[in-house]
């Protein structure tokens, strides 16, 4: 008669070098926000020559490049929930496969309301794609270098920012902008059908729900292959009350606080960074009397710090405190903030402090969604993850119209950037805030938890 044997879905995880599969995972994750990135961001490329074929205003302009913003900050908030629902895999398909859609509808739009339109249904399977698809990755990443691989995946968006920009620059001269729209519109829709076939269900939510066994004997047989050869139980710590819904988790005593807390850093930190990337260039050239090439390489450096912060933050994440981490890069970025509205007149320093800006802000944001991911439960990751970015894209929504009234009352470059001081100290208090939560006594219980036995002679 053979021993059954007993794994925590953790331990099985934790206790094992990262292995090819999942590193084949983090490589799909990574180009699912490359694209996510080059969607996010191919209408700002493409501006200034819509601009000119179709004769808009720049209102009309700001409104398109708004209606996807807030299309992200809805998506992001109702994808969370879904996946906790219906799965990992079949929301961050879905988000893929609609995003590609929408984005070909969009070139093929003829106006600018069919554009917006177009644009907020984009932006929809945006805001959604990037929180579930980090969810999947924590999920599969041991947790003595979760922090780091979560930010290597979403270091795809910069990236994939950047190939746009490039793409961008040739083929709009050559080809036109539609073209650069098609190219942001098919490749993710090719993708979905790659990640429909490749990408796994997370390991823990086909257990915590009593999934496929077969779909789990198949994984097992990739990250732990030697158990294979017995018998053996899965087991998962679960909630035992009946409301344990994922968006009840989330809000309920137990984690309420904490999730404030995330949401109030993580509205801080994209507000800082939206009104920068926003506004930067025009500061810098209006404030400090500099050309716009040279207004354009400080901003090229502000968006170079973002991926070496977060691969930075993310590995120190890993092997310190994560709360601690963050808060001190914070108040390096808030002190860098603050400094560059004092140094107008050194070229050479403000484009450092710009780097270090990025490196922290943008960096910083990135560790937040490492932080969410690992805090929560699993049967409430995405929602709780997912939510955090939502919020977060409302203070972005909110940069771009107040950093335009501070220059229509007249602030100057010193004033603005003095007054972004504030919103990076209040995103480190709300983490040293949320470092106090613990998770509730009971909250968890795993004498009672979702099993699956798992049988090899099946």
């Amino acid at each position: 008669m053979s021993v059954v044997q007993k794994f925590r879905v953790n331990d099985v995880i934790d206790n094992r070098p990262l292995g090819r599969y999942q590193t084949f995972l983090v490589f799909l994750g990574f180009i699912t926000i490359v694209f996510d990135g080059f969607d996010a961001v191919v209408m700002g490329y493409i501006a200034p020559q819509l601009r000119i074929d179709w004769g808009l205003s720049h209102d009309a302009i700001g409104a398109i490049l708004s209606a996807g913003l807030v299309g992200q900050a809805i998506g992001a908030i109702v994808g969370g929930p879904l996946a906790d629902r219906f799965g990992r895999k079949p929301i961050v398909v879905a988000n893929v496969l609609f995003f590609g859609i929408w984005t070909l509808a969009t070139a093929m739009s003829s106006d600018v309301r069919g554009m917006v339109i177009f644009r907020f249904l984009t932006g929809l399977g945006l805001g959604a794609a990037i929180p579930n698809t980090s969810t999947l990755i924590a999920e599969y990443a041991p947790k003595r270098m979760r922090s780091f691989l979560i930010t290597v995946t979403l270091c795809g968006y910069t990236a994939g920012g950047a190939a746009g920009g490039f793409a961008a620059a040739w083929m709009i001269p050559h080809m036109g902008w539609r073209s650069v729209v098609i190219a942001a519109g098919v490749l993710p829709v090719i993708l979905a059908v790659v990640l429909l076939g490749a990408m796994p269900e997370s390991l823990s939510f086909l257990v915590a729900r009593n999934k496929s066994r077969a779909a789990i004997s198949a994984i097992m047989a990739r990250i732990a292959p030697e158990l294979a050869e017995g018998s053996y139980e899965l087991v998962i710590e679960k909630r035992t009350t009946s409301r344990a819904n994922s968006m009840w988790i989330v809000l309920e005593n137990g984690y309420r606080f904490g999730t404030a807390t995330l949401w109030v850093g993580y509205f801080c930190v994209l507000f800082t960074i939206y009104l920068l990337s926003s506004w930067l260039p025009t500061l810098v050239k209006e404030g400090g009397g500099y050309t716009v090439s040279e207004s354009a390489i400080v901003m090229a450096m502000f968006q170079v710090g973002g991926p070496i912060g977060s691969l930075a933050i993310g590995w120190a994440m890993d092997r310190w405190s994560k709360h601690v981490v963050l808060a001190c890069v914070f108040v390096i970025g808030a002190c860098s903030v603050g400094a560059i509205g004092g140094s107008p007149q050194s070229y050479l320093l403000l484009c450092g402090l710009a780097l270090i800006v990025g490196f922290c802000m943008s960096g910083g944001s990135v560790g937040m969604t490492a932080l969410a991911t690992g805090w929560y439960p699993t049967e409430a990751r995405a929602t709780g993850s997912s939510w955090m970015l939502g919020v977060g894209r409302i203070g972005a929504i909110l940069s771009a119209i107040l950093g335009g009234q501070m220059l229509t009352l007249g602030w100057n470059m010193a004033d603005i950037f003095r007054a972004l001081i504030i919103p990076a100290i209040v995103a480190a208090i709300a983490i040293l805030a949320h470092k106090r939560c613990r998770v509730p006594s009971g909250a968890a219980n795993p004498l009672s938890a979702a099993a699956l036995n798992v049988d090899a002679s099946d």
